[in-house]
């Protein structure tokens, strides 16, 4: 488990609840794995059941509650039904985080009808529902907090990703829209878009060859990649009482890359 920061107590979410859509991998297991060390309970969910149960059972290992809930985030009900069985098992709901994703590379021109719908219906729609569904328990029980993972290639664009790009630019502009709608009842609605950051999956995936990874490293104004700690870090400050006063915010975690052109200047 990283090491948490000083600056972030260990019962900041003390008798807190957390759900973590996409956390059985990645930046959404390492978020439940953060969010349990500082106190929270927290149910998973995802499509796959044995990613979910293996975080699941990280968080019990830290003296935490959790539940792993299979979840295709592109179906509402099943939205609802995550949201309701957390409140059932856990007692409450004061955080969702929306982290389910799909992506895959593919030129535009070759891109099937299916293709598109498959990455659009995850990030869009299932950020949406599990949003929706989500404050409907929190307007009841006085408020709570919404926070998407979205990129930093939502403003940039990039070759290939033209779904995934389409839908997290999407994604940002919803969070405006539900930080300002849903404000009068205590929800702070907020998003982190990371950059480029240095995981096992990122570099067998996205960049494998180490001049690419050079290449990219040197878009990086700050001169190194983040990693998936840096980009918790973030969703711990906006989850925290210490941004209070910030909804509707989109922050970047990309160390100046798309201030940069991002990977449009290789």
């Amino acid at each position: 488990m990283p090491q948490t920061p000083e600056t972030f107590r260990a019962d900041l979410f003390e008798n807190q609840v957390a759900v973590i859509t996409g956390g059985g991998t990645g930046i959404g297991r390492e978020l439940a794995l953060r969010l349990a060390g500082l106190g929270a309970d927290v149910a998973l969910a995802g499509r796959r059941s044995g990613p979910l149960e293996a975080t699941a059972a990280e968080v019990r290992a830290l003296g935490r509650r959790a539940i792993a809930v299979p979840t295709d985030v592109r179906d509402a009900a099943q939205c609802t039904t995550l949201m309701q069985r957390t409140v059932d098992e856990l007692g409450r709901l004061d955080t969702l985080v929306c982290g389910a994703a799909g992506n895959f590379i593919c030129p535009s021109i070759s891109l099937t009808p299916n293709g598109w719908r498959s990455v659009v219906e995850i990030i869009l729609n299932g950020t949406f529902f599990s949003a929706q569904a989500a404050a409907r328990h929190m307007i009841d029980s006085g408020g709570g907090n919404i926070l998407a993972l979205t990129a930093t290639y939502a403003w940039t664009g990039g070759p290939a990703t033209a779904p995934s790009a389409a839908a997290k630019a999407a994604v940002n502009s919803l969070v405006q829209s539900l930080g300002v709608e849903w404000a009068a009842a205590g929800i702070r609605v907020n998003a982190v878009a990371p950059g480029p950051v240095d995981t096992e999956k990122s570099r067998t995936n996205l960049w494998p060859d180490p001049e690419i990874r050079d290449r990219i490293r040197r878009t990086i104004p700050l001169g190194r990649f983040g990693g998936a700690d840096t980009v918790v870090d973030a969703c711990v400050f906006l989850l925290s009482p210490a941004a209070s006063f910030i909804t509707g915010e989109v922050l970047v975690v990309d160390g100046g890359q798309w201030l940069n052109k991002g990977l449009m200047a290789l």
